[in-house]
């Protein structure tokens, strides 16, 4: 397992600065080890829902989780607000950073994650393929 300690700073999007780190590492197996930091908007899809909800104010990241593929990502975030208030979803993109997010990405060296249509599910779902060259 290969280990990316990443610090992404204020104003930043969160899910576009993961998912440029992935592609710019070339991360075909990633996984989200730990995240933390704060966030000034957050955009979430609900569980079963198309919609997107905006939220506008601090949070504090509670937990960040989630896979890295060659073609995707698929990332769920639950978040406090000054109240303790938490809320989680479907990480999208306008989630922007307050003051900073550090984060560790985990890589599985030996696999490759791809999101294939699962004809079951009517989603695009993970596929873990081994490596030939490991």
């Amino acid at each position: 397992m290969k280990i990316h300690p990443i610090r992404f700073k204020s104003s930043e999007d969160l899910r576009g600065s993961i998912e440029k780190y992935a592609s710019e590492n070339k991360i075909s197996a990633g996984f989200i080890l730990s995240c933390v930091g704060s966030l000034s908007r957050v955009t979430l899809r609900m569980s079963g829902g198309t919609d997107l909800k905006t939220f506008k104010g601090k949070f504090e990241i509670v937990s960040l989780v989630g896979t890295l593929s060659v073609n995707d990502c698929h990332l769920h975030m639950s978040m406090s607000d000054k109240n303790g208030n938490v809320i989680g979803g479907h990480l999208k993109e306008g989630c922007i950073i307050h003051t900073t997010i550090e984060i560790i990405i985990g890589e599985a060296e030996d696999f490759i994650f791809n999101r294939e249509m699962d004809e079951n599910t009517g989603f695009e779902e993970l596929t873990i393929k081994k490596q030939i060259n490991h």
